[in-house]
């Protein structure tokens, strides 16, 4: 999610050892810093209001940590590029008429129909079962992902388990639904647990409750999935 920047070792030692020799390294005024990361998180809130592709349940919710959570999903993580469940990755479906950014169309408008509502597939490897993204949008519970309870939401994004369990370790000869060893069908994976496990709490939180404030899209993700999201 972040980009490694170089060290300028020799500029930055010189320029520390002058302000040291200035008697100018002072610590900072109490809460400064803190006062510079809410300036930060309110403008990404804020943006993440705007920016959200369809109408917010805020019954119940934390305004501040939906307006976030929009802001990671949609101006950060892209979750709607794998989670869309608009057919055959057809951007004409995942976007709306006028509004498709790979025609050239300008502004941007997600199609609400298939927002977050999953069902994309990815080939692992040739012959291997695809994987399909999940269904991110609540259910009748008003829990997100199939129903997932926050404890679970964080232990999915740390770890990357799959409590759904559709690909299971092969135990025997590959029969097109399992995955063969080394693959762990415990886990996840296409879903990019490894780099969000590094989010913090906060963080995915934030996401937690803005996929709770979301509508629901019914339906299984995956046709072959017998699990089923009921919005009612």
């Amino acid at each position: 999610m972040t980009q490694r920047q170089s060290l300028k070792t020799i500029g930055t030692g010189a320029a520390l050892a002058a302000l040291v020799l200035g008697g100018m390294l002072i610590a900072p005024r109490r809460g400064q810093a803190s006062g510079d990361a809410g300036n930060d998180d309110e403008s990404r809130i804020q943006q993440g209001l705007a920016i959200a592709p369809v109408k917010l349940n805020l019954d119940g919710k934390d305004r501040a940590l939906v307006g976030l959570g929009s802001y990671i999903v949609n101006a950060q993580a892209d979750c709607n590029g794998c989670h869309t469940s608009a057919p055959l990755n057809n951007p004409a479906l995942e976007w709306l008429p006028g509004g498709v950014p790979y025609f050239g169309q300008h502004p941007t408008a997600v199609n609400p129909q298939y927002y977050l509502g999953g069902g994309q597939h990815f080939t692992l490897i040739p012959g291997f079962p695809d994987i399909i993204s999940r269904n991110l949008t609540p259910d009748k519970t008003g829990r997100p992902e199939g129903g997932h309870t926050f404890d679970e939401f964080l232990t999915i994004l740390r770890t990357g388990k799959d409590f759904d369990h559709i690909h299971p370790t092969c135990t025997g000869a590959p029969n097109g639904k399992c995955l063969p060893p080394p693959f762990d069908g415990d886990l996840l994976q296409i879903m990019p647990w490894p780099s969000f496990q590094n989010m913090t709490d906060h963080d995915i939180r934030a996401i937690y409750e803005y996929l709770s404030a979301i509508p629901c899209i019914e339906g299984p993700a995956d046709p072959s999935d017998p699990l089923h999201n009921d919005c009612q």
